[in-house]
C-alpha cells in the first residue's frame, strides 16, 4: 500500500500563523501536525508517501521532509496549482498510486491511536474504500455518514440540517476505483471537486464502503482553539525525557521533557505537562505551565506561561501572564512592568510587541 498526505490549504481560519508557511507545518508538541501522519503511515508499514503541496509556503514543506530519508521513507511531492478539493488532490497523485490501494490522509487531521490494524484489515479486504467515523457535535461543519443498520448508506457534505453525528474522519482508505468515480465529477457549491461525491458514487453503484468507529481522541485542527487542544493531549501522554540543565531550586510537578543543551534557572516553576526544545533559556522568576510547548532557541523571563504554544525562536520578557495563545516563529514579547491580567495571543511569525 502507499499513502498519500493532503498538505494544501490556504488555512484562513489560522491567520496569522498562516500567512507565512501551511497550517500543516504548525507544531503540536514540537512537532510539525503532519509528522503525526508520516509515523501513523510508517507505523503501519507504509513507506511510500506522496505530499500534495500547494498555496503559501508549500516549498517549507519540501525543506522540512526533504527526500523522507530522516524518516526512514519515500516521500514523493505533487503540485496542486489551487485548492480545487479532496478529491481534486488525490486524483493529481494516480501515477503515484498506479494500481495500488492507498491509505490518504488530511495533514491538518490528528488522531491519537495507531491505524496499522485499519491498514491490514483494509488490504485484505473485499471493500473498495473504507472509512473512519467519529461522532461528533457539530456535524454540520463535515462531511456525515449515514447508516443502514450496519452499512453505510448515504454520505453527504457538510449537511445543513444533519440527522446524523457521525463525521469522516480525514483519513480515507482507498482503492484506485476512486479515480474512475472522481472523472465523473463536477464541482460543488464551494466549486471543488468533493471526495464525498466520488464515495456516494461507489455506494450508488451498489459497491462497498466499509467503516470503523473512532472513539478515542480525534480532531480537524482547523482553529487555534483545535491546535491547543491536540498539543495538551500530546503532552498529556508523551514520555518524560530531561536532556538539558535544571537548576536546584527548581519546582516540578508532573509530565515534563527538556531538550538538549536547554537550561531552567533556579526560582523557576514547571507544572507539567510541558515540552521545552533544544538550546532554550527559562530564566529566574518564570512559570511554565500546565499545557504547554515551547520550541528551540526560544528564552522566557519573568513570565507565566500556560495552555500555549510558543514556536521557535521567541524572546518572551513580559512580567505578564500568558494563556490559551499561539505564539509563532521568530516572534518578541516584552514589557517592564506587571499586568495582573491575564493575556491571550495569536501572533503570525516575527511579531513583536512591547507592553
Amino acid at each position: 500500500m502507499k499513502g498519500i498526505i493532503l498538505h494544501g490549504g490556504h488555512g484562513t481560519r489560522l491567520r496569522p500563523l498562516t500567512h507565512t508557511g501551511p497550517k500543516q507545518l504548525l507544531p503540536i508538541g514540537n512537532k510539525p501536525m503532519s509528522e503525526y501522519c508520516v509515523e501513523a503511515l510508517r507505523e503501519s508499514g507504509i513507506t511510500e508517501i506522496a505530499f500534495v503541496i500547494g498555496g503559501i509556503g508549500s516549498n517549507k514543506v519540501k525543506d522540512y521532509y526533504e527526500n523522507g530519508e530522516k524518516f526512514n521513507v519515500n516521500f514523493s511531492y505533487v503540485e496542486q496549482d489551487s485548492p480545487k478539493g479532496i478529491a481534486h488532490a488525490i486524483n493529481l497523485c494516480k501515477d503515484f498510486i498506479a494500481n495500488e490501494k492507498f491509505v490518504v490522509f488530511l495533514g491538518d487531521n490528528f488522531i491519537n491511536m495507531s491505524i496499522k490494524n485499519f491498514v491490514i484489515n483494509f488490504e485484505n479486504s473485499l471493500s473498495d474504500a473504507e472509512l473512519l467515523l467519529c461522532n461528533v457535535d457539530n456535524p454540520e461543519q463535515f462531511g456525515i455518514a449515514y447508516l443502514d443498520g450496519n452499512k453505510i448508506s448515504k454520505m453527504v457534505e457538510k449537511p445543513k440540517n444533519p440527522t446524523s453525528s457521525l463525521a469522516i474522519t480525514g483519513i480515507y482508505f482507498l482503492t484506485p476505483k476512486i479515480f474512475e468515480k472522481i472523472k465523473k465529477l463536477k464541482p460543488s457549491w464551494r466549486n471543488e471537486l468533493e471526495i464525498v461525491d466520488a464515495l456516494q458514487m461507489i455506494l450508488d453503484d451498489g459497491d462497498q464502503i466499509s467503516y470503523n468507529m473512532i472513539t478515542d481522541f480525534w480532531k480537524d485542527t482547523g482553529t487555534p482553539h483545535d491546535i491547543i487542544h491536540a498539543n495538551r493531549i500530546i503532552l498529556e501522554k508523551m514520555t518524560p525525557k530531561v536532556s538539558g540543565t535544571i537548576g536546584s531550586t527548581v519546582e516540578i510537578d508532573g509530565n515534563f521533557s527538556l531538550g538538549q543543551n536547554s537550561i531552567v534557572e533556579n526560582d523557576c516553576k514547571i507544572m507539567g505537562p510541558v515540552i521545552i526544545g533544544n538550546d532554550c533559556i527559562i530564566e529566574k522568576n518564570s512559570v511554565i505551565g500546565p499545557n504547554v510547548s515551547i520550541g528551540n532557541n526560544s528564552k522566557i523571563s519573568n513570565c507565566h506561561i500556560e495552555n500555549s504554544i510558543v514556536m521557535e525562536n521567541c524572546t518572551l520578557d513580559t512580567h505578564i501572564s500568558i494563556s490559551d495563545s499561539i505564539i509563532a516563529n521568530n516572534s518578541q514579547i516584552s514589557s517592564d512592568h506587571s499586568i495582573n491580567e491575564k493575556k491571550k495571543f495569536l501572533l503570525g511569525e516575527g511579531t513583536k510587541i512591547s507592553l
